[in-house]
């Protein structure tokens, strides 16, 4: 029998069905718009598994968190953000929707995540440069890595600029016990097909308090004044989510806890598949204060290994889009850019993919990306190097012991 492709981190729905049982219930009432009893209670649980007595407002994807998230911290045309650079660009691109100038921050060795050292550097400086701090610091749970957030936080509070944690990645990953998104003024969270959990496209804002909630709420429904009929006074915006998308994400809620503990046991059997092959290198968390969720599980390979078909690597260029849902992609005349993944990675991606198996680079950091190419960037080489030596591999609930065992096997094949 022909073996079906291992996809990075494919969506699994409740064995009870639940997700449907909602959704019937919203047909059946009527509720299919983007607000109802499905939104109201899918918030509800968000609130009780991310506790410290924070309030949730749904949205329609993690993009429009950190945008509502932006707007109320006052960012607006002349203000500057702290941002990760090593991410995917949801973290940045709401900084330049409003006029607004990403500081990008380079990332420590341990995490991948945010350099506090630098943070601080970049703030300092960007106030010698132009007379102000930066407005907002938003530091990323990469792959579900949790980010020094004790240090970032201190360092935010010392110079009074509000944290917008962006946890789309790292959804019930804890620093400390403490579930992330629930640290700074705002969290993100995102619930695309391919997270912890997915409502099919979707977001949330971890919110403070209830006016904060509020003020989100009233942003994302357009900003409608208090009239019989519409009056706007600011910009607003519709990002609220479905009725229907929210009765997935409340039948998703029943079982995330058994996501995450699976996704922590695909890292412990990689691990010890992966523990005698010295040229292959599984990132971990560096203490027991990360509680990472390992959304996706991510290696580095020494660059002096040879891969099968290596010297074939970028000879040719990339004809349809590689990986998640993007169906459409501008073709290029070069395979090749001045930042790119060593051949050995590119190698092995293309092997393991002509094997059945979906493995990705990990995030070019957006200090590199030519959109950004006039952006202050505070670095230090992590992220660049990481970049050139790092994949990610599957790590969702439908990835088997089985599948592991054979994704090691073909990583060990690969290698000359």
């Amino acid at each position: 029998m022909e073996r079906k492709t291992i996809y990075l981190c494919l969506a699994h729905m409740s064995e009870e069905g639940l997700e449907q049982k909602y959704i019937k219930e919203a047909f059946n009432t009527n509720w299919v718009v983007p607000l109802g009893p499905n939104v109201n209670g899918f918030e509800k649980d968000l609130e009780e598994f991310v506790g410290e007595n924070k309030h949730v407002v749904a949205l329609s994807a993690g993009t429009a968190a950190v945008h509502l998230a932006l707007i109320a911290c006052g960012i607006g045309p002349g203000d500057e953000v702290c941002v990760q650079s090593f991410t995917f660009c949801a973290s940045s691109h709401p900084v330049k929707y409003l006029g607004a100038t990403p500081v990008f921050i380079d990332s420590e060795p341990d995490t991948w995540n945010m350099d506090p050292q630098l943070l601080e550097q970049a703030i300092l400086d960007r106030k010698a440069k132009t007379g102000k701090y930066p407005k907002a610091i938003i530091p990323v749970a990469l792959y579900g890595m949790p980010y020094d957030i004790e240090r970032i936080m201190a360092i935010a509070n010392k110079y009074g600029i509000p944290v917008i944690e962006d946890a789309a990645e790292g959804f019930g990953s804890r620093f400390n016990g403490q579930v992330l998104g629930t640290f700074g003024q705002y969290g993100v969270l995102s619930f695309n097909g391919n997270k912890m959990i997915t409502t099919s496209g979707g977001g949330a804002l971890i919110c403070a308090d209830e006016a904060q909630k509020n003020k989100i709420m009233w942003y994302a429904t357009q900003a409608r004044e208090a009239y019989p009929y519409y009056q706007h006074e600011e910009i607003g915006y519709n990002y609220r989510m479905s009725n229907i998308c929210a009765g997935i994400g409340r039948g998703q809620m029943t079982i995330v806890n058994d996501h995450i503990a699976h996704h922590k046991h695909v890292q412990a059997r990689y691990a010890e598949l992966l523990k005698d092959l010295p040229c292959i290198h599984l990132h971990a968390a560096p203490n027991a204060d990360y509680d990472a969720n390992y959304w996706l599980c991510t290696i580095t390979i020494d660059p002096e290994v040879r891969i099968k078909g290596q010297e074939n690597a970028y000879k040719e260029t990339v004809k349809s889009a590689v990986g998640g849902a993007a169906g459409v992609i501008h073709q290029v005349d070069s395979p090749t850019t001045d930042c790119q993944p060593n051949e050995n990675v590119e190698a092995l991606r293309v092997f393991m993919l002509e094997h059945k198996i979906e493995a990705r680079p990990v995030w070019k950091p957006m200090h590199k990306q030519p959109v950004y190419a006039d952006c202050p960037a505070y670095v230090n080489g992590v992220s660049e190097t990481i970049f050139k030596i790092g994949m990610c591999l599957p790590a969702g609930p439908m990835v088997t012991d089985e599948d592991i065992d054979y994704i090691v096997e073909q990583i060990k094949n690969a290698i000359l």
